[in-house]
């Protein structure tokens, strides 16, 4: 597996930056701009590529849409991301008339766990409208675990929190596996 950043504000490079040594080695690299080639060349050492992308358009998400087997859409169930769905599901399918082969997923992220807050199925309701990309059954919810994890250039299986890594290892398992 290979990280690709190529998102501006590179937070995946200053994660791995930041990595500690005794911890095992992930490839990140970063790119800008037409990332279409740079992913088609990884895949070819690599089992998985991850282009990590602004949460915008943008010249790295089209492009890389171009040489994605899955697109994901991570989102919060608030109101502001949710106003966004139109546009990427519009992004998502002009790329699909190149790459008819990448499917698309909505993922709804930093979800509450406090289960009397409704939010996370209110926005789910809202998502089936759009049919142009799949709503994944599976959530991430809001976890100090993820943060921790962040703040210490670790993955969340690197950490001791069995609910984080369950949710994100059903996502791998959905969306990907």
């Amino acid at each position: 597996m290979i990280i690709v950043d190529a998102d501006d504000q590179k937070s995946v490079l200053t994660w791995y930056n930041n990595r500690p040594e005794d911890l095992p080695h992930i490839p990140v690299t970063g790119a800008t701009g037409n990332i279409k080639a740079m992913l088609k060349e990884h895949e070819k050492s690599y089992d998985f590529v991850i282009a990590d992308c602004a949460g915008r358009d943008s010249a790295e998400m089209r492009s890389g849409l171009m040489a994605a087997d899955v697109f994901i859409s991570p989102l919060r169930p608030s109101q502001m991301d949710l106003d966004v769905v139109p546009h990427t599901c519009s992004v998502f399918t002009a790329a699909k008339d190149f790459n008819g082969d990448v499917r698309g997923y909505l993922v709804l992220n930093m979800t509450p766990t406090n289960m009397f807050v409704n939010e996370a199925n209110e926005a789910a309701e809202v998502l089936k409208d759009y049919p142009e990309m799949h709503l994944a059954n599976s959530r991430v919810c809001d976890r100090k675990a993820h943060r921790d994890a962040w703040a210490e250039s670790m993955t969340i299986f690197e950490t001791q929190n069995d609910k984080a890594q369950q949710e994100i290892e059903a996502l791998v398992k959905e969306v990907i596996l």
